[in-house]
């Protein structure tokens, strides 16, 4: 059994579970028994959207091995400190993978390190669907610090809708409806991901995931939610704007910005994990 652990939470969002959703689906398809592991009942709801079934909810990252067993393996998406468990973990588990925490990260112990820059997408986001023109924008799952309303100014500029992130609370929704001309519920995640003709983001899992889809990207750097290189995200063709920049957002929208995904390929598993 191989047992992935997604760190989420309403201040981390949820990053982790869809690039492991795509990761779990595949091996699913091919027959493997896999587990997923989340932080919260609400973690565990977007997963069965993503197509993920089974899930178990779990504190944090020390708490692993109370539902994997000895002769298991497992894979860890997390920057919790595991307070020196990866030891064990080593010890007890037949393999242990987990995601390297920066670009000079390096195996500790027995584990193996998956590189930053290793892309994971959902066989479906490469399923090119007709496309709706609108610009939409999607911050991400959480807005724990009120981001959005914090650059009030900034959005008042364009005409844009908006994804609502899982963690939206009602009366922040109520807030946010004043700035965008359309809400949209988080339920809508991968049908507008895949039918949108712009999509201005500053989650780069939905950026990549876009940009597969066929859309226009262009993707709001924040340094408090750099989530995969800006180097990979400029490489595949998405534009990057560094924080709320509406005027290099307004050029860039201005502009024939290209929607060429063809340059992100579906990813191996076998490579990731062998």
């Amino acid at each position: 059994m191989l047992y992935y652990y997604a760190n989420t939470s309403h201040k981390l969002g949820l990053e982790r579970l869809r690039r492991g959703a795509a990761l779990l689906n595949r091996l699913n398809a091919k027959g493997e028994k896999t587990q997923l592991l989340v932080n919260d009942f609400r973690a565990g709801l977007v997963a069965r959207e993503l197509g993920v079934s089974e899930y178990v909810t779990i504190e944090g990252i020390q708490d692993i091995d109370a539902i994997a067993q000895n002769g298991d393996s497992i894979l860890i998406d997390s920057v919790e400190d595991d307070h020196g468990r990866l030891v064990k973990y080593c010890q007890d588990f037949d393999q242990v993978w987990r995601f390297a925490h920066d670009e000079n990260d390096a195996p500790v112990h027995s584990e193996k390190v998956i590189p930053l820059d290793t892309v994971l997408v959902d066989d479906r986001f490469f399923e090119k669907e007709p496309k709706e023109e609108r610009t939409l924008f999607f911050l991400g799952d959480a807005d724990y610090d009120k981001t959005i309303l914090g650059n009030e100014d900034f959005f008042k500029t364009f005409d844009m809708e908006l994804l609502l992130g899982n963690y939206f609370f009602v009366k922040y929704e109520d807030d946010l409806a004043k700035l965008f001309s359309t809400l949209h519920e988080p339920e809508e995640y991968e049908d507008l991901i895949k039918t949108t003709s712009t999509l201005v983001t500053a989650s780069s899992q939905t950026a990549l995931e876009a940009k597969v889809a066929g859309a226009n990207v262009i993707y709001i750097a924040l340094e408090e939610r750099l989530f995969y290189p800006i180097e990979l995200l400029t490489s595949h063709g998405i534009e990057v704007v560094e924080g709320f920049d509406s005027d290099k957002v307004a050029a860039f929208l201005q502009d024939n910005l290209s929607n060429d995904g063809s340059s992100i390929e579906k990813f191996d598993d076998e490579k990731i994990l062998f």
